[in-house]
């Protein structure tokens, strides 16, 4: 594994000892060398952006191996690839679409998605699994009608399903779901998809693309591109926003993997390209764990304006969403406004017997969905499915629409028009390439992390969750400096060797980077993470020797900002 922060060509297991030793201070000095040596050599393929689409298509184009470059213009995974429902699924709405409007682009993306899953499922294990899903039902008919849907989607999955759907009595869906609301419930039909931490999925991508030789740098913009006599795109100039420094690079080829942005960077390449994206906006909000208990989630089948509503154990909350609306393209973060979580909370409150409130809410998030654009319609009627398209003039290949579970296809895809544009097709390998974090994961790894750094249970389930097999790394920063394997707050199971490992080993440069990204604090609990932002950038100011003005803007800044965010949902 890289060293993801400097990519001087380290790798764990080879030096595991120096590592461990080196200050933040090193690596950051590092990040300065690093970019000159990017602007010492011609890539073949250059990716802009580091969703889950752009850092899937660096793993597939380092495992082929061309030298690649990734830039993210602000955090790996920040924006879209953190912001949905954590379902690895085919979409069971797209194939009631499929079916009531007999559209052969709904089915055929719903097949590639359901097949796409078993291999996510695969590749990640330590951030993923299969998910039980209830959908109850208020009538026979009812029942009878999900029933053969959801068999349809088994037949589909073939023999990657996760599990036979079935019809449930009204006491075995209470069994599974004990807060259900008893009045009307005649039955339920139980289906299965797949759950994963997209956050940390992201990461791993990231992570394993620098394995295989990918340069990577997140808080880089690109700014301009250069264009060679035909009109070819040959270099770009990309801003590194925490050097506060402007660097340029050549590439031979330039991929468009921005998602909602995708307009933004067609249009710096060719002015004259029509947009192309249209993006609807998903909200979701956290409950707190007891109001829905055990490991089945709830499918919300019936909305008055026809949306589905999932409320899904996530963590120690229950996750509840998405609304799906026409939205305008926003750069900044959102989280749900108060209609929003009215909204939720009224289908929440009709299918659990909860007595759910405003004042429930643990936490919120909102992102935006890249759809490929079609005239008319609503955006919840638009098909998921993505499109490569490769301008004639500039050669810039963009990567449009798409969804979380299809991220490997649209990578494979990506880079397949790539390699024919650079005349050196080679065969894709990521089908098959396991994730960084589970190549040595087992469910004795939490077993083995307890024996060595002697953590109790809530901080190993924490760590492997998170990390999987690196977890152990955090344990021997731990072990070489003892005061690290403190938590940094009574009640969370976030220690300071945690924070060390996510500044020397994942490219955190900033308070947010860490709290928002690294673990997943503010998309869960909006109160902790308000806690551990002062505690947490004091460390990082300390190790990374921020200036004062540096401090304002990561630590007083990010607290603003959660504040407005929290402000929004009241």
């Amino acid at each position: 594994m890289l060293l993801l922060a400097i990519n001087t060509g380290y790798k764990f297991g080879n030096n595991l000892t120096s590592l461990s030793r080196m200050q933040p201070q090193h690596i950051l000095s590092s990040r300065q060398a690093s970019w000159q040596a990017a602007t010492q050599q011609v890539f073949d393929i250059v990716i802009i952006g580091g969703g889950a689409t752009g850092a899937g298509a660096a793993l597939d184009a380092a495992s082929r191996g061309y030298r690649v470059l990734l830039v993210e213009a602000d955090d790996f995974g920040s924006a879209t690839s953190s912001k949905s429902t954590k379902l690895i699924h085919g979409g069971v709405r797209y194939l009631e679409q499929a079916v009531k409007k007999l559209s052969y682009q709904q089915y055929r993306m719903v097949r590639k998605a359901l097949h796409e899953r078993a291999t996510l499922l695969q590749l990640a294990p330590h951030i993923t699994r299969p998910l039980q899903l209830i959908t109850p039902c208020r009538t026979w008919l009812e029942g009878v009608y999900y029933y053969i849907g959801l068999k349809l989607y088994d037949v589909i999955s073939g023999r990657t399903h996760l599990g036979k759907s079935q019809l449930l009595t009204r006491r075995q869906a209470l069994e599974k779901l004990p807060t259900l609301r008893r009045q009307q419930l005649y039955t339920a039909v139980l289906y299965y998809d797949g759950q994963l931490d997209d956050l940390r999925y992201n990461w791993a991508l990231a992570h394993t693309a620098a394995a295989e030789g990918t340069t990577c740098f997140n808080h880089t913009a690109l700014t301009s591109f250069e264009k060679d006599a035909q009109g070819r795109l040959c270099g770009a100039w990309l801003h590194d926003r925490y050097l506060q420094q402007s660097f340029f690079v050549r590439g031979r080829c330039f991929i468009n993997a921005t998602g909602p942005f995708a307009d933004g960077i067609r249009q710096l390449a060719q002015p004259t390209l029509a947009p192309r994206i249209r993006v609807s906006k998903g909200v979701h909000i956290l409950l707190p764990k007891h109001m829905m208990p055990g490991a089945s989630a709830l499918l919300i089948p019936q909305t008055k304006d026809g949306r589905l509503v999932f409320a899904i154990p996530y963590q120690k909350h229950v996750l509840v969403g998405t609304t799906d609306e026409e939205a305008e393209l926003i750069a900044e973060e959102f989280g749900p406004t108060r209609a929003d979580v009215q909204y939720l909370l009224e289908y929440c409150n009709a299918y659990l017997d909860i007595n759910a409130g405003e004042a429930d809410v643990k936490a919120g998030f909102g992102g935006l969905r890249p759809l490929v654009k079609k005239l008319g319609g609503h955006t919840k009627d638009l098909v998921r499915d993505h499109e490569i398209e490769t301008d004639p003039q500039s050669g810039l290949i963009s990567i449009l629409g798409g969804k979380w579970t299809t991220y490997r296809l649209m990578a494979r895809d990506g880079v397949d028009a790539a390699g024919q544009q650079l005349h050196d097709v080679r065969p894709c390998r990521t089908q098959q390439l396991v994730l960084l974090g589970s190549r040595q994961y087992s469910h004795h790894t939490a077993i083995a992390l307890q024996q060595h750094s002697g953590w109790d249970h809530e901080i190993v389930k924490h760590l492997v969750s998170k990390y999987g097999d690196q977890s152990m790394l955090v344990a021997q920063l731990a072990q070489q400096q003892p005061s690290l394997a403190q938590r940094i707050l009574p009640g969370m199971p976030y220690t300071w060797a945690e924070l060390q490992y996510n500044l020397q080993y994942e490219m955190a440069l900033t308070v947010k980077d860490v709290i928002a990204r690294r673990w997943g604090t503010q998309l869960a609990d909006w109160q902790q993470a308000l806690q551990l932002i002062a505690p947490v950038g004091q460390y990082m100011a300390q190790q990374l020797g921020w200036s004062h003005a540096q401090q304002t803007e990561y630590i007083d800044g990010y607290q603003q900002q959660l504040a407005q965010l929290i402000a929004q949902s009241k």
